[in-house]
């Protein structure tokens, strides 16, 4: 599931503006930023419900160095824009699905998996 977020950021992040995805994207009424966080939240949620700390670590630097390298891919396809305030808002979600895990991986449940 974590491999098809990632194969899914990155589609949708090289696809050029003029597509089908990206213009419907355009008209939801929010912040593109708030896509960006929600995205890498996930990215950054699903290995740290479940993983131990040194992948979870891990995989959290990655995905928000994923969001800066495809901003600068992006700055040389030539058809999206490159923004620092997306690369914050990448880090932030990223944050924020850390910060989201701690109650799921404090679960029973979850506990057991993580052994």
């Amino acid at each position: 599931m974590w491999l098809v977020a990632i194969l899914m950021v990155i589609v949708g992040s090289l696809l050029p503006g003029s597509s089908a995805p990206i213009r419907a994207l355009s008209q939801l009424p929010v912040s593109d930023k708030l896509d960006h966080g929600m995205a890498y939240a996930v990215l950054a949620w699903l290995p740290a419900a479940h993983e131990r700390r040194k992948a979870v670590v891990a995989a959290a630097i990655g995905a928000v160095a994923m969001g800066i390298v495809l901003e600068y891919l992006q700055l040389y396809s030539g058809w999206r824009d490159f923004e620092v305030g997306d690369m914050i808002a990448d880090a932030a979600g990223a944050g924020c699905g850390l910060l989201a895990a701690v109650p799921v991986r404090s679960a029973p449940f979850f506990r057991k998996l993580q052994k």
